[in-house]
């Protein structure tokens, strides 16, 4: 293991199982199944490791390597594996400077297993499901029962992000959300053809029409920065009225009650407006549009995440 290792800030280990997966190679899954004590990562957290690759953390780095040895053991044999590290385990040279104690799943996937299938299909139709297995047998879907000693894992639809506007605090907006991990749509109505230096989903529609295409869910959250009053308005009517768990405008907090009035005027309700959140960000005293991105992140993560 490197003495930088990037792929520890990766949470989602999905794209790397489908890319391995893609790849005709099985993989090691590691999962956290039991948790006691401090430490940065909970039941649920997840590495991926294949024969010459790894992505995911467990620890504060504590361990990784050491469980990269035994995911790599179980590529070569097939056998999963129970790990404990901190108190109770036989490694004495791995333990957890929190004084904890880490409990770890290891199995090996195969590129065709069913339960991986189906978690891609889940993920390619934004529906959440739960995984769960014993190391040996595995599924997706409902939460059946796998044995006493199985692990559970809530795989959600991935966070999306929808930006709308052209300047530089949208598009930092939207720099933001992909160094998150987000999927990230930004939408420029009759913005020009050429898409922004961004790896995002351009789209030039009106706000109703994307909107409606994409479908926003729980997992989906709306920003528009576009500052002007007609097109934020089309924004924040069409994604209250959706299922949109976030919806943020920036703006001027005085031009708020104007905004409200027009929207209760088209038949948004209170209840509705109440999801709103006007000026857009948590209150840190942010100027800059860094400053705004990572303000507007941050209350968008604890939005998703409530």
């Amino acid at each position: 293991m490197s003495d930088w290792y990037p792929a520890g800030m990766e949470d989602d280990m999905r794209p790397r199982m489908f890319e391995a997966a893609g790849r005709g190679r099985p993989f090691a899954l590691v999962t956290i199944v039991a948790a006691e004590g401090g430490g940065p990562r909970g039941v649920g957290a997840q590495m991926v490791v294949t024969a010459d690759d790894m992505g995911g953390f467990l620890s504060g780095g504590c361990i990784e390597a050491d469980v990269a040895l035994h995911a790599r053991e179980c590529l070569v044999d097939g056998e999963p594996r129970r790990l404990v590290y901190g108190r109770g385990s036989p490694f004495v040279d791995a333990r957890l400077p929190c004084g904890g104690r880490l409990e770890l799943l290891v199995e090996r996937l195969e590129p065709a297993d069913a339960a991986l299938i189906a978690v891609r299909e889940a993920w390619s139709d934004r529906r959440p499901g739960v995984y769960v297995s014993n190391g040996r047998c595995r599924h997706f879907g409902g939460d059946r029962d796998a044995g006493p000693d199985a692990c559970r894992k809530l795989y959600a639809p991935p966070r999306r992000l929808v930006v709308f506007g052209g300047d530089a605090f949208a598009l930092a907006i939207a720099a933001a959300g992909l160094w998150q991990g987000w999927s990230v749509v930004l939408c420029r109505p009759k913005g020009p053809e050429a898409p922004p230096p961004l790896a995002v989903t351009y789209s030039r529609e009106a706000p109703e029409i994307l909107l409606e295409r994409l479908g926003p869910d729980a997992w989906t959250a709306v920003a528009t920065a576009t500052h002007e009053g007609e097109l934020d308005h089309a924004v924040l009517k069409a994604a209250l009225l959706s299922d949109a768990g976030y919806v943020g405008v920036l703006g001027a907090r005085r031009r708020l009650p104007e905004r409200l009035e027009r929207l209760r005027a088209d038949g948004v309700g209170e209840a509705v407006l109440a999801r709103l959140k006007a000026p857009i960000g948590l209150a840190i005293g942010a100027r800059s549009p860094a400053e705004v991105a990572t303000s507007v992140t941050a209350e968008i993560i604890a939005a998703l995440r409530s």
